[in-house]
């Protein structure tokens, strides 16, 4: 692929990927999701109505904010409420993103470092446009030459989302009351049969994050990116069933392929982060160098 042509995709994926800062989005009509007086995401202006058949757990809009009723003064309120109306809207058609429901509970609050104010079903979070969280695990390899390769995973065909895509070696969303490294660790244990031992030495290197819209709702996401050198010797193994398979690219395929749409769209952001972090992308030589950077760490 020209070089040209290149950027230019990647361009294309990084405002696709943060779609809802653009001029023309959902934003303008989305109402404010707050708890508390502190906004805590965004309500699509599809969703709203549906949520004033149950005014003893939303306030109507007003001011162009959707809050939860005062009486619902602690996190555990707060939760078993919300939950109760998710569970009743699951029937609902034009909630597609329901037909996912996963029980599995994600943290709601303003700041990542916050004591969650709640706590919400991970299917329902893109109708609150609330922030979701998660962990992505570069796993690569240096020969002896210096040549680097990049291990990626393909998505199992039943996986809900992206199904058979190419994706980062291993990742998973941070679920409610537990740790970052721990999520690491155990995706890298789950996904790709990595002992905990070898999972441990990968390090912390970024975050990447944005925010885009679809007609499902609103995703606002930070994903916190470790990079893992694996020995040569060493190849990871399919475990839980997420994935279908492994495959050891050189850097260069793999750059490649993150402009073509057998990518998953966030995990290829995650690559190219990594491709900037280690010189693989030169700013001499690319002109949109800081428009990449910019776009991989959006302010949620």
């Amino acid at each position: 692929m020209a070089a040209s042509a290149w950027s230019e995709n990647i361009l294309h994926l990084l405002r696709r990927m943060n779609n809802f800062y653009l001029a023309g989005s959902c934003r303008s009509t989305c109402f404010r999701f707050e708890i508390d007086g502190i906004q805590v995401g965004w309500i699509p202006a599809h969703v709203a109505p549906l949520l004033t058949r149950y005014p003893e757990v939303f306030s109507p809009p007003h001011g162009g904010a959707v809050s939860l009723h005062h009486r619902l003064n602690s996190r555990e309120k707060r939760s078993e409420a919300v939950d109760a109306v998710l569970t009743s809207l699951r029937g609902e058609s034009s909630l597609r993103c329901l037909k996912g429901w996963r029980d599995e509970k994600y943290s709601v609050m303003a700041k990542f470092s916050d004591p969650p104010l709640m706590w919400m079903e991970r299917a329902a979070t893109c109708l609150f446009g609330v922030k979701r969280y998660g962990v992505h695990i570069n796993g690569y390899t240096v020969a002896e030459s210096g040549e680097v390769s990049m291990w990626l995973a393909r998505r199992s065909p039943t996986k809900q989302t992206y199904p058979g895509l190419l994706d980062n070696m291993a990742a998973g969303g941070l679920a409610a009351g537990v740790g970052v490294k721990h999520t690491m660790v155990k995706e890298c244990q789950e996904e790709a049969c990595i002992p905990a031992a070898l999972a441990e030495k990968a390090r912390s290197v970024n975050t990447v994050s944005y925010t885009y819209e679809d007609e499902e709702g609103v995703f606002a996401e930070s994903q916190f990116v470790f990079d893992l050198q694996l020995p040569l010797q060493f190849k990871p193994k399919v475990g839980d069933g997420e994935v279908q398979d492994f495959y050891l690219l050189p850097i260069d395929e793999v750059k490649e392929l993150l402009a073509t749409d057998d990518f998953k769209p966030n995990s290829a952001m995650v690559v190219l982060d990594f491709l900037i972090r280690h010189s693989f992308i030169d700013p001499d030589r690319e002109p949109f160098y800081q428009e990449f950077v910019m776009g991989l760490h959006q302010t949620l």
